[in-house]
């Protein structure tokens, strides 16, 4: 699969032109065959876009997981892709060589469905946030994970279309764990590759707006949806005990309880629970699937 064609999804609200250029330039410049672009304005118009790239004006603003699903669905209808590469808007690729190993990844190992990037700031340094182990252990040290970041990842095509798309109604917040998890109870693997930076503004999750009513309602979903019966309550309780050991400030603690609330009041369909084998292969792993 070294010679895999490669997809590239930019969701943007347009309020990042310098940013957005950088990254476009930063893509144009990797080694190997060229690959396909495509950026998606959010219900917003798109700047100009260099040659070669194709832009797709959404009629509204559909979410991160919406946003993404478009820019996919994009890739089928214009010949497709064998692995899709989603990048955020405000990113860099500072290495040339990262889509040359992302697909000699895919290629060495026939079961490896995600590989998730190391978000990195200016001077090279991961926030805990951005690696998906339990405490942000180990940045620069690759492996098998759970999840990964949404900010920079590869997907091959066929785990898309053999689990789905991103979930669509989470709009924005842990739509990549919900991904995560029907990947790895299919039975695919996910690695987090130190060596494919994407270059990321150092930044809060908490700047969004939507932050903390979306986490508190999407982990309810979560549960709900993939989680076998009686880890359910074993999940929430967890999450909700860590969200009041934060102290999050006061607002942002009633917006949490508030979007857990909806959570638990609104359904947010199907629900396939995991195999207890994808259980114990996450807490193998070092995550399972109630921290």
């Amino acid at each position: 699969m070294t010679g895999a064609t490669v997809g590239v999804v930019v969701i943007t609200m347009g309020d990042r032109p310098k940013e957005l250029g950088a990254l476009l330039e930063s893509v144009a410049a990797q080694e190997g065959d060229p690959v396909t672009v495509v950026v998606l304005g959010q219900g917003v118009k798109l700047p100009v876009l260099p040659e070669g790239v194709a832009g797709v004006e959404l009629a509204e603003n559909l979410g991160i997981p919406g946003g993404r699903n478009a820019g996919v669905q994009w890739l089928r209808e214009n010949g497709g892709v064998d692995i899709v590469v989603v990048l955020d808007d405000d990113g860099l690729l500072p290495r040339k060589d990262t889509l040359r190993l992302v697909r000699e990844a895919f290629a060495e190992n026939p079961r490896l469905g995600i590989a998730g990037f190391r978000i990195a700031d200016e001077e090279g340094v991961s926030q805990r946030r951005h690696v998906p182990r339990l405490g942000g252990r180990d940045p620069l040290v690759s492996g098998p994970v759970t999840t990964f970041l949404g900010g920079g990842h590869a997907i091959r095509m066929q785990v898309i279309d053999e689990v789905g798309d991103f979930p669509a109604q989470f709009f924005y917040a842990h739509e990549e764990t919900d991904f995560a998890w029907r990947v790895l109870d299919a039975g695919w693997d996910i690695d987090y590759r130190a060596d494919m930076v994407l270059q990321h503004p150092r930044t809060e999750a908490s700047r969004h707006a939507v932050y903390y009513r979306n986490t508190g309602r999407n982990r309810v979903w979560l549960a709900k949806r993939h989680l076998p019966a009686p880890l359910v309550p074993v999940y929430l309780a967890t999450w909700a005990a860590y969200t009041v050991a934060q102290r999050p400030p006061l607002p942002g603690l009633k917006a949490w309880w508030a979007g857990f609330l909806e959570g638990v009041r609104v359904p947010c369909p199907p629900r396939k629970p995991m195999r207890w084998r994808t259980v114990g292969k996450m807490a193998r792993l070092g995550r399972p699937p109630v921290i």
